[in-house]
């Protein structure tokens, strides 16, 4: 069986306060978008992980595919050993969340094949041990969430008449230093009082607060934000804590830009 984890985009990011468990309280909005990884399971005579694509980097056995099986082995003890292959094509470090929808895929894929007819509710649960932005791939459709990303509240972005235009510029910006370069607070305008039906007003009211750190520190991750502008963009950000930069164009109007040769550079 096989399905195909998305990534996402965040719409406005602002990191309100650190919290005692070391982890941050934010408020942003998760917008899917399809681009894809593919993610197999079949059943095996004993677990394995493989994977093809984008290099992975680190122990597979710290791969979230992997942990999602552990975790509902645990509970559900009639699992069978299975081949878990996953072929990576989401830019890896760059703030679509790709690692997280493939966790949170890997639950539902699960689920599905092995009819352990686990509820929604209860697979977001099993997602947020993951990690912070897993549950929202669990629902896969626009929502504002705040705590750590995990708390999560129907949200209406009706982007349907628009076309992304997504440049992943190879640069891997640490998460851990991102935070590092902020100092928490609550923002000038916060996102609830953005008017989400205009997206021409977006530009300047709909912040991202890992810019500001991550442009000084990567003008390239800048430069594209101001191309896309330049190239007419309706709205561009920065997606999560870097690098990928995202611009929302009328609908099948990408720009004629060229771009550095090892970029990736996504028409959505």
């Amino acid at each position: 069986m096989i399905l195909f984890p998305n990534c996402k985009i965040n719409l406005g990011l602002h990191i309100l306060h650190k919290r005692e468990d070391g982890f941050h309280d934010l408020e942003t909005v998760f917008y899917p978008l399809p681009l894809q990884d593919a993610l197999e399971v079949i059943t095996a005579e004993e677990s394995i992980f493989s994977h093809s694509g984008i290099e992975i980097p680190g122990d597979v056995t710290d791969n979230l595919c992997n942990k999602a099986y552990s975790l509902l082995k645990a509970d559900y003890p009639q699992l069978p050993p299975v081949h878990i292959h996953l072929h990576k094509n989401i830019p890896i470090g760059a703030g679509l969340g790709g690692g997280s929808a493939d966790g949170a895929y890997a639950l539902k894929l699960l689920n599905i094949k092995y009819n352990l007819d686990i509820p929604e509710e209860k697979l977001e649960a099993y997602a947020a041990r993951l990690g912070s932005d897993c549950p929202f791939f669990i629902r896969n459709q626009s929502c504002f969430a705040t705590g750590r990303g995990e708390i999560l509240e129907p949200w209406t972005v009706d982007l349907s008449g628009y076309s992304f235009l997504l440049v992943h510029p190879g640069i891997h910006v640490n998460t851990g230093w991102a935070f590092g370069q902020l100092t928490p607070g609550l923002p000038e305008t916060g996102l609830k009082e953005v008017n989400w039906k205009d997206v021409s007003s977006w530009k300047g009211a709909l912040t991202n607060d890992f810019e500001g750190p991550v442009f000084r520190e990567y003008p390239a991750i800048r430069n594209i934000k101001e191309k896309m502008y330049r190239a007419g963009a309706i709205y561009a950000t920065m997606s999560g804590s870097g690098s990928a930069v995202v611009g929302i164009f009328p609908k099948e109007q990408w720009p004629e830009a060229v771009w550095e040769p090892h970029y990736r550079v996504f028409q959505l």
